[in-house]
């Protein structure tokens, strides 16, 4: 049997690829964390589904791989794609640890497309993720990397930008973007991307620092070409210099 490492993209629908819900419709299980499991529950009403809360992610892979190893086929879905900050990697990790089993990952809309198509075309030429969360990276080692991104002029996209432990981080990120770049700098963020509730906004970089934004937001920082086309944040990349 088969174990599918499935991104679902922001969560609609029409959004999920053809290749995802296909997975999904030949799996006999559908396991994730339950917030996701929940975007597709309806659709595949029929399977069995096994779902964990978060910060339970070495326990629900195991609880998938362990349905293969019964001889059932498995998707584990992850918002988003599966590769980027998704459960794709520890899969692999721990399938280490059972008898062999067919392990296929399924690409998905992460979101940092998705929010960049939201607020127009920031992301048009080179760019840096990272993400804001300290759970699993130490948070100096974080700010190394976001400084050496807004120093190199990359064009920033935080995932996790805040929590309830983390009211602080993206002000204390702006705060080293500051020292290499504009205030007026165009940023934006968007909250439950392709969901209901979606919100976008687009703001400088001086007012980024006192937003409020959750674990459900992607924020973008320009670079120090990006500018405001009627409201749509845009980087060039210079095509018309060619």
């Amino acid at each position: 049997m088969k174990l599918y490492v499935v991104g679902i993209g922001p969560g609609e629908l029409n959004q999920i690829t053809p290749a995802a819900m296909a997975a999904m419709e030949e799996s006999d299980v559908i396991a994730g964390y339950t917030v996701y499991v929940d975007l597709v529950r309806e659709r595949f009403a029929g399977k069995e589904f096994l779902t964990t809360a978060m910060k339970k992610e070495v326990n629900r892979c195991r609880m998938a791989i362990e349905k293969v190893v019964e001889g059932k086929t498995v998707s584990m879905v992850c918002s988003g794609d599966a590769g980027v900050y998704g459960m794709a990697g520890l899969i692999y990790e721990l399938a280490q640890q059972y008898p062999p089993i067919e392990i296929c990952v399924i690409p998905g809309i992460t979101a940092a497309m998705s929010g960049a198509a939201v607020l127009g075309a920031p992301l048009i030429h080179d760019f840096a993720v990272i993400s804001l969360s300290d759970l699993l990276t130490p948070l100096d080692k974080i700010m190394t990397r976001v400084e050496l991104a807004a120093q190199a002029d990359f064009v920033l996209c935080f995932y996790n930008p805040a929590s309830k432990k983390r009211a602080d981080y993206l002000k204390q990120a702006c705060q080293l973007i500051l020292k290499h770049r504009s205030g007026d700098t165009p940023c934006g963020y968007v909250r439950n991307i392709g969901r209901e509730g979606q919100e976008a906004v687009t703001l400088t970089l001086s007012e980024l620092q006192d937003a409020q934004v959750d674990m459900f937001t992607t924020v973008f920082v320009g670079n120090s070409q990006t500018k405001l086309i009627n409201g749509k944040l845009v980087t060039p990349r210079g095509y018309k210099n060619v």
